[in-house]
């Protein structure tokens, strides 16, 4: 059938005559010069920058780029707007073409009956026309044109549509254009919300914008409304009550500011906006976020609370940043204390964006990349003594020292030398490249340039992607059944402030690690140890109440004292906060766990209680090990506990502390063969440590139990039994000026078994001193490299190796 009208069709044109075919040809020329009249799309002029909250409600807005409040065009019009300038307007819009004949014949009748223009008889199709030209000439001309051109703009676009362009690029006085920033303007409320004589107020604006300033002109407003008012009532649209009532509301005055409640998340959209629009073409400047509108004002609140008390000591700037563990969506987010009127606040500066040192909020990304590979076990002894490696001295926060503390203790309490030891086993490299993995882009230069310093806070990380990290943890910790126990490369993402949008994850490398990274057993561990922490202002004592709701959590206090941050999650949220100041400047006890911590359970406290992770389902095996050391169990290890591991442990290290022993049959000395009769001995396990470590361990655990003296008559047994405290070999040493201006003294520190044992010390072949029950000597070597020996009554010897330096590397 569609064959044989082709054929007719071509019959009909060879037997057109030249003038039918130029008339054809004219025809079909003006038929395409006016579909191709207008262009696909109308209005290009720049639009505001505008984000609202998962419910559709305004959280930020800035101003076009050409001066102009102009937000995005929106397809839905209000139905009482849509009536309101339906009725002033145009009254039979839905019914003609574009142009009105009645509307032109009345306003001819009337422009001839004044001998002036009174009415122009223009439908809101025409006046669209007139707005897109950008042309208020009142020519017969320019009328004809806006005619042609509304039928045309009629024969594409539907009445709703027409209507929508009007509503988001007609004039409402001042630099407001637009329905949508009209309402936010001058009525501060979104359009939804807006009463009949409000609405009817705006309806009549675009006609005379100029109206809305105040003077004399309010009364031609006031008029105008009213007039409104009166005929939606005559048309039944409103009952006569609400006439009345609506009459009664003031006229918008002034226009209003816009909300701030999340003034960085619009910039930061604001600078994303170029790459966003890439992958969607039909992204808006208008985004609706997945931020909770209410917890964005409760987060806002809640800093601005602790603010007041910060900026006491000049601590200036506060960040925070909330997300929903499932989704990896961005619930909060606050960049900054936002502070207008204190310039030198850098309150503009986005935290959440820029880059930070982290403190200590690694540590237990090291922890838990030990516990997978099966080095590390989770209550493992660690050494915690005076430590210098490579010319690096890592001090505690508290600058003492516990001899040696369990592996997840070390990670709740934060101590640096542990951590240092940690990472020394596990090696910096390795570490710099799991985080890499992880998906911190903001370590730009090479493992060695860091060095150790990476696991206390020598680098500079985006919190941004710290949350995202955990979060990460988190998520995938949560899915174990759904991935069988296997490591699921899916569910490591940053996260993501527009729904359905990752952004910030079109990295391939930070969507896919190139290998699994860890097990469901070690962050079991870790989220377990990270939940030991006190929490601050409760004493301790937070654990005893059923109610309290069970956070991992981190602190992290750079050095220098100018980032405090805390991190903590439940398996349904993720919170982060940082307190400090943008430039930089460091303040007296600005600590995560004195500043950052109470704000984060201050966040908590509004979340939704969540329970706490379920045990780990794949990848275990229950483990003996020591009681007291915390290693795997030998024989030799009388008391021991079974622990969750991962199946890798199974390669962890035996118990190196524990030893038999043998003792007289009193039980009070140690014998051998030469003193005592096997007969008469007694063999017991014994936990014993190396002499430094016990040094500071034993003043920490008075329940620990030093090895009985050797029998008088007995030959002692040969092995270490004294060592340095400090230094360490190949130690270099800076030895600083003294507030007196002399120079200052070393002091060097050793243990001996014997606590009744004499030390003699010798620096460089020269005697220098005696000690004894306390052995630390103070003395001012001169630059260069020497050797220290200490010696004791029985002829044993130990000597160190160290250089003094003239200036501090």
């Amino acid at each position: 059938m569609g064959k044989t009208f082709i054929n007719k069709v071509v019959f009909y044109l060879k037997h057109l005559t030249n003038r039918s075919k130029i008339s054809l040809a004219i025809t079909a020329l003006i038929l395409l010069l006016f579909w191709f009249s207008l262009p696909e799309r109308l209005f290009t002029s720049p639009t505001s920058f505008v984000i609202s909250d998962k419910d559709g409600n305004l959280l930020n807005a800035a101003i076009a780029a050409d001066g102009q409040w102009r937000f995005p065009y929106n397809k839905n019009v209000p139905e009482k707007f849509s009536d309101c300038i339906t009725t002033f307007e145009d009254k039979r819009f839905y019914y003609h073409p574009g142009i009105d004949p009645v509307a032109i014949c009345r306003a001819i009748k009337q422009n001839f009956s004044n001998h002036k223009t009174i009415s122009g008889g223009s439908t809101l199709t025409m006046q669209v026309i007139r707005l897109y030209k950008q042309n208020n000439k009142r020519t017969i001309w320019h009328k004809l044109t806006e005619s042609l051109l509304a039928v045309r703009l009629e024969c594409s676009y539907s009445k709703r549509s027409i209507l929508a362009l009007y509503a988001s690029n007609a004039p409402f006085g001042s630099n407001v254009v637009g329905l949508d920033a009209a309402v936010w303007r001058y009525f501060g409320r979104p359009a939804s919300m807006l009463s009949w004589g409000e609405m009817a107020a705006l309806a009549v604006l675009p006609n005379a914008p100029s109206l809305v300033h105040p003077g004399k002109n309010r009364a031609v407003l006031l008029r105008k409304r009213n007039e409104l008012l009166d005929k939606l009532q005559a048309l039944k649209k409103i009952d006569p009550g609400t006439c009345s009532l609506a009459k009664m509301e003031p006229l918008p005055g002034e226009p209003q500011a816009l909300p701030q409640w999340a003034p960085h998340l619009l910039n930061r959209f604001k600078k994303e906006y170029p790459l966003l629009k890439e992958s969607d073409s039909q992204l808006s400047t208008a985004v609706e976020t997945t931020l909770d509108g209410n917890l964005q004002k409760q987060v806002n609140a809640i800093l601005e609370m602790h603010y007041n008390r910060l900026k006491g000591n000049l601590i200036k700037n506060a960040a925070a940043l909330v997300l929903d563990i499932e989704t990896g969506h961005v619930l909060s987010y606050v960049g900054n204390i936002y502070n207008a009127a204190d310039t030198t606040s850098e309150s503009n500066v986005d935290i959440l964006a820029s880059q930070r040192s982290p403190g200590s909020t690694l540590k237990p990304l090291l922890y838990a990349s030990l516990l997978s590979e099966g080095s590390l076990l989770p209550g493992q002894l660690i050494p915690d003594i005076p430590t210098q490696i490579g010319g690096y001295t890592p001090q505690n926060f508290d600058l003492g020292y516990d001899g040696a503390v369990p592996a997840h203790r070390a990670l709740a309490r934060s101590l640096n030398i542990p951590a240092v030891k940690m990472l020394q086993q596990f090696k910096y490299q390795r570490f710099y490249d799991v985080l890499k993995q992880c998906g911190f882009t903001t370590l730009n230069n090479p493992a060695d340039f860091y060095g150790m310093s990476l696991i206390l806070g020598g680098c500079e990380i985006n919190p941004f992607e710290m949350a995202g990290v955990y979060s990460s943890m988190a998520r995938m910790y949560n899915h174990q059944q759904i991935n069988k126990g296997e490591w699921n490369n899916a569910d490591w993402y940053e996260p993501s402030y527009l729904p359905g949008k990752n952004f910030n994850t079109g990295n391939s490398k930070k969507l896919s690690p190139a290998f699994p990274l860890f097990d469901y057993p070690s962050l079991w561990q870790t989220f377990n140890a990270m939940n030991e922490v006190m929490r601050p202002g409760e004493e301790g004592l937070w654990n005893l109440f059923n109610s309290s709701q069970r956070v991992a959590w981190k602190t992290g206090t750079s050095f220098g004292f100018r980032d405090g941050w805390a991190i903590g999650f439940t398996p349904k949220y993720c919170v982060l906060v940082w307190i400090g100041n943008a430039t930089g400047e460091g303040r007296p006890e600005l600590t995560g766990i004195s500043t950052a911590a109470p704000v984060l359970f201050d966040i908590f406290r509004v979340l939704p209680v969540s329970p706490w992770f379920d045990p780990p389902a794949f990848g275990f095996t229950y483990m003996p090990v020591c009681h007291f050391s915390g290693f795997k169990a030998t024989t030799d290890c009388v008391a021991t506990d079974t622990v969750l591991v991962s199946m890798q442990a199974k390669n962890a290290l035996n118990c190196p502390y524990c030893r038999k022993v043998q003792l007289d049959k009193t039980g009070t000395y140690r014998v051998n063969e030469s003193c005592e009769s096997p007969m008469d001995m007694q063999r017991r396990s014994w936990f014993v440590l190396p002499p430094t470590i016990e040094y500071y361990y034993k003043q920490k655990h008075p329940d620990y139990k030093e090895l009985p003296a050797f029998k008088s008559n007995c030959s002692m047994e040969t092995g270490r039994v004294m060592d340095f405290i400090y230094p360490d070999e190949d130690a270099s040493i800076y030895i600083p000026v003294e507030i007196t201006g002399e120079k200052g003294r070393v002091v060097f520190s050793a243990t001996h078994k014997n606590s009744n044992a004499k030390i003699y010390w010798h620096l460089d072949e020269d005697f220098i001193g005696t000690t004894a029950h306390f052995h630390q000597l103070a003395f001012n070597p001169l630059p260069g490299k020497h050797t220290v020996t200490i010696v004791d009554e029985n002829g044993n010897s130990i000597s160190r190796h160290f250089e003094i330096l003239k200036k501090e590397k």
